[in-house]
């Protein structure tokens, strides 16, 4: 009973934690600055940067266009299999955290790989339809 207890409580604060976060589009994010978000969108290139070895993900369109950047520290970049700045390149994403301002445009600065997942859109209808 104590194990149904525990598990029911932890399904509704996780329930509450994901439904406490907005969904918008990449080409609002500007709007959100130092609030939590999820934004579903493409990632049209990606650079290491040296010689900090940060990770920049420009996502929504090529820099310096690009509606939102999202950054992985140094520090973080090894918590990532392989080569973020290749692997996500072209993908569609999920990218969740909060908005920040880096060199004057939205970002997401992303600690943890859980924040970022490869998703397929369903293009019949313009929606998520998978992730991994």
């Amino acid at each position: 009973m104590k194990t149904l207890f525990s598990l029911t409580i932890f399904v509704v604060l996780f329930a509450f934690d994901a439904s406490s976060q907005t969904i918008i589009g990449a080409n609002v994010a500007a709007g959100y600055i130092g609030k939590t978000v999820i934004i579903t969108e493409k990632v049209y290139s990606g650079k290491l940067m040296r010689p900090s070895n940060t990770t920049v993900l420009n996502i929504g369109g090529y820099a310096p266009e690009q509606q939102l950047t999202v950054i992985i520290s140094a520090a973080n970049r090894s918590k990532f299999q392989g080569k973020p700045e290749e692997d996500f390149k072209g993908k569609d994403i999920t990218v969740s955290g909060k908005v920040v301002r880096y060199k004057g445009k939205p970002a997401i600065i992303v600690s943890d790989p859980k924040q970022l997942k490869v998703i397929l859109i369903d293009n019949t209808k313009g929606v998520p339809a998978k992730q991994f």
